[in-house]
């Protein structure tokens, strides 16, 4: 199976559930036509840098999965056709991937990600003064 990324963004003035529906469309997408989706990341609205349809605003996700290249093809179709969606652009990052070996590292990368934030909460807590005042 091939391996891709699609960036897209998203009108920046849709609630959270409509974000989410919108993210669960594409989703939804890649499953119904026997591709993998390997991660789904929010990384929330940020500024553009130039206008897109009159937004300065954006709701960013990067969407990574597995699969053939009619996949790229209907995605690339749905976002084109959704008015929500205001760009994307679509990468292939690998010719020969296996969806399962890239879930495992995805897994490990989030709990890596977890445990090091766990452990920066803890060390905070340690450095803390414990009468309010610094010493």
């Amino acid at each position: 199976m091939r391996y891709y990324e699609t960036l897209y963004i998203i009108n920046p003035n849709l609630s959270d559930e409509e974000n989410s529906e919108v993210i669960t469309k594409f989703n939804d997408l890649v499953e119904k036509k026997k591709g993998v989706a390997v991660r789904i990341d929010e990384w929330g609205k940020r500024t553009l840098a130039y206008s897109i349809k009159k937004f300065n605003k954006g709701f960013y996700v990067l969407l990574q999965y597995c699969g053939d290249g009619s996949i790229v093809a209907e995605v690339e179709r749905g976002m084109k056709l959704d008015e929500r969606i205001l760009q994307y652009q679509t990468v292939k990052l690998s010719d020969d991937a296996d969806p399962e070996e890239l879930k495992a590292i995805v897994e490990k990368e989030t709990q890596d990600k977890e445990t090091a934030a766990a452990a920066d909460v803890s060390s905070e807590k340690d450095t803390e003064p414990k009468d309010g005042k610094e010493e």
